[in-house]
């Protein structure tokens, strides 16, 4: 049986749309060559759009040419009921043949925060004889080898480390939730296809990368805020290094006041006996962003992120030279390594001093000219923990 002669309703959830995107422009392709003409593509966001209005585009079958692919998102709304449910039901059980009805969830979770109503929706889906297929984009350890299978479909030649490299560069390894992921294999893709045009029939080098790729977040930023969030002193050590290094202060400054800002909105509502979905709105910004600003913020007191954020003014005024005692770069990288130890990283037990990692790191690093955070060695203990 043909594509054309059989309805076609599929599920998809994730965080990769690209492969979302290309589950969908194969469905309409087997249409294509079905019917001998390209189906009609309307796409719908659930949050606005009924489920009559859906099967007005998919309940009729095409006589002449291609059909209609729907696609709709977030299809949250249309079942927040049982009536609004039902209806549903009705329009994916008669979905005509030669149309095709998509639904994409958006879901950052890995599946672990996916609503009841959605999943309930999915396996409807699956027991009408529909697809259901999840579409996560790759990990920061799955990248590298999915980049390498990609360019091979592409026929570009990777040499060792420059899909590692890509991936660093695209924001692959931040997990805490501050990038959408939903683009990161559609950046790959376009990385490589750049990188195809530059090399042609040559090996694509580290030093290529470098030099064409652009990081799309530098990811000492990224690593050092998360870091700071959950008062990793460990963690910020060599984040503050590779970020001294590659970011202004200036940026350093912004973003750390920023996270640092919003952990002080959660704790300070937290204290003060707000529910934590009403702190996730005070918060503000992605629903999921927050929710993590509400996790990290836990391991803080208001008084300590007080503390933090005039830390933070401090080097900044410093930053400046607003204080000529400060005017040397070892001077205030010194001063980023006394605001982690003091501000950011979690208070020993009485009487156990300073982090072990930040007293060494600084100590090695002091005798050699150039202040870091968190020791290396293997006599190290992490404290942030």
């Amino acid at each position: 049986m043909s594509t054309a002669d059989r309805p076609q309703v599929v599920y998809l959830w994730g965080d990769d749309e690209w492969t979302m995107e290309r589950v969908i422009a194969a469905l309409a392709d087997g249409l294509a060559r079905d019917t001998g003409a390209p189906p009609d593509r309307w796409r719908a966001d659930g949050k606005t759009i009924t489920a009559e209005a859906i099967g007005e585009r998919v309940q009729i079958a095409p006589m002449f040419g291609g059909g209609t692919v729907a696609v709709v998102s977030n299809p949250t709304q249309l079942v927040r009921s049982k009536a609004l449910r039902e209806t549903l039901d009705g329009v994916i059980a008669t979905v005509a043949p030669g149309n095709a009805l998509v639904f994409l969830e958006f879901d950052t979770s890995g599946g672990k925060k996916r609503p009841k109503s959605l999943s309930d929706l999915a396996d409807g889906i699956i027991r009408g004889g529909g697809t259901v297929r999840p579409c996560r984009a790759p990990s920061a350890g799955e990248m590298p080898a999915w980049i390498t299978g990609r360019a091979a479909d592409l026929g570009v030649q990777l040499e060792q480390d420059a899909a590692r490299e890509i991936a660093r560069r695209i924001g692959s390894q931040v997990s805490e939730g501050d990038v959408d992921r939903r683009q990161l294999s559609a950046i790959a893709m376009g990385e490589l296809g750049k990188l195809a045009l530059y090399r042609g029939t040559e090996p694509v080098t580290v030093d290529d990368v470098k030099a064409l790729v652009a990081e799309v977040v530098p990811d000492s930023i990224w690593a050092l805020s998360d870091a700071v969030a959950l008062r990793r002193a460990d963690a910020a050590g060599p984040a503050l290094d590779h970020a001294l290094e590659s970011v202004p202060e200036q940026v350093l400054l912004v973003m750390l006041h920023r996270r640092i800002r919003e952990l002080l909105i959660a704790a300070d509502a937290r204290a003060a006996g707000t529910k934590p979905p009403d702190i996730v709105k005070l918060v503000g910004g992605s629903p999921f962003v927050a929710q993590r600003r509400v996790e990290q913020a836990v391991r803080w007191s208001v008084l300590e992120l007080e503390a933090a954020l005039d830390g933070l003014l401090e080097l900044d005024r410093m930053s400046k030279r607003a204080d000529a005692v400060f005017s040397t770069d070892g001077q205030r990288r010194m001063a980023w390594v006394t605001w982690v130890a003091e501000r950011v990283a979690q208070r020993a037990p009485a009487g156990a001093g300073r982090p072990t990692s930040v007293v060494r790191g600084a100590d090695r690093a002091a005798s050699a000219g150039r202040p870091t955070i968190a020791g290396r060695g293997p006599g190290s203990r992490s404290s942030g923990r």
